[in-house]
């Protein structure tokens, strides 16, 4: 029996979605979700305030999870440039804390990941969240779009992943 357990991260300064879950390799298409929530962080806070907030509760999590792989949303093309930058900020501390320890990052766009999990590259956040339910066998949809999000990248990293094996 292997256990492989990916990240996935929707990042964000004063919200950041994270998902792990966890596949046994010697079966095919079976994901466990082990832990998935919301790193919030107050948006009144400085911005290196709030990026270091998130870079120590990701390690946190790293540690506790041990993932193999991360998968992280790509920072796309919005019309505000200051939000652009920002996420940025949150995504270079992740990717600092995940690379502290050496685990590897795969990086995604939004249009990648709703095509893996929906089927459509267009797809809405409520058609990812209702197929994010359905794959993972989740009794309810998670609250927050950060969490759904964070799931669905993990479960785009886990589709790529077993077409390339």
């Amino acid at each position: 029996m292997n256990k492989f357990t990916i990240l996935g991260i929707d990042p964000g300064t004063t919200a950041t979605g994270y998902a792990f879950l966890s596949t046994d390799t010697s079966e095919k298409n079976v994901l466990i979700p082990i832990e998935y929530g919301v790193i919030k962080v107050n948006p009144r806070l400085a911005l290196q305030q709030r990026v270091s907030e998130i870079y120590n509760r990701i390690k946190d999590l790293i540690q506790k999870f041990k993932p193999d792989e991360a998968s992280i949303e790509t920072i796309f093309h919005a019309k505000n440039i200051k939000s652009i930058l920002s996420m940025g900020d949150a995504r270079g501390v992740i990717m600092l804390a995940l690379a502290q320890e050496n685990i590897p990052v795969f990086e995604y766009s939004p249009r990648e990941i709703k095509k893996a999990v929906v089927g459509n590259g267009n797809a809405s956040k409520k058609q990812v969240q209702y197929m994010v339910k359905a794959i993972l066998n989740l009794k309810e949809v998670p609250s927050s779009y950060d969490v759904t999000d964070a799931l669905a990248i993990a479960i785009c990293h886990f589709n790529k992943r077993e077409k390339d094996l």
